[in-house]
């Protein structure tokens, strides 16, 4: 990396500090790029040589924390020896870090927002995308092991995917310990279903 690419990297980050500490302070909607100029020195041009608009800093943000989950997730996820208690790990990962996160209010606010762009709608499919990527393997892996029956991975995937947004939703006003065990629960009819077994 020549001294320009560092120069331009150190200003990148210098900005993606100052805009997470905003929105984290301030939230999406009243942070204006006008702040975000103020807290870097920055010009405005730079930040939209750098990331387009707010929304496209937000989103670089949103992605950081998906990169940082996974990495934290890959770190744990040697504890567990079977699909079904990684699943049930996920959990409790997936409950602290966003009851946790400094962006999560921020990140309701965006995804609330109806002023999303085109290009910001496919960042977001793309980070849908990711994520549904980690439920193919997860279930894949699953029904190789011999733990879940052969379905459709696709179909199981999105309705994973689905059920823990739906979740980080309906917990928002709980407790953490109540949102624990919604999410431990849901994971439970996940895998066993409600059907009672006949006799």
């Amino acid at each position: 990396m020549n001294k320009k690419q560092l120069q331009s990297e150190q200003t990148k980050k210098r900005i993606v500090d100052a805009a997470r500490a905003l929105f984290v302070q301030k939230g999406y909607k009243a942070t204006s790029i006008e702040d975000i100029v103020a807290a870097t020195g920055s010009s405005k041009g730079n930040i939209y040589y750098h990331f387009k608009s707010k929304e496209g800093l937000f989103l670089t943000l949103l992605e950081d924390w998906d990169r940082e989950w996974d990495v934290q997730w890959s770190q744990k996820e040697a504890q567990y020896t079977s699909v079904a208690e990684k699943l049930y790990g996920m959990t409790d990962h997936l409950v602290r870090d966003d009851m946790n996160h400094p962006l999560t209010k921020a990140s309701d606010e965006f995804f609330n927002s109806d002023e999303i762009s085109p290009e910001g709608e496919e960042r977001i499919a793309q980070l849908v995308e990711n994520h549904l990527q980690f439920f193919r393997k997860l279930i894949s892996q699953g029904i190789e092991n011999q733990e879940f029956k052969s379905e459709n991975v696709e179909h199981v995937a999105i309705t994973l995917e689905s059920l823990f947004l739906g979740l980080s939703q309906m917990a928002r006003k709980l407790t953490l310990d109540e949102a624990l065990a919604l999410y431990q629960s849901a994971i439970g009819v996940f895998l066993h279903g409600m059907v009672k077994k006949s006799a």
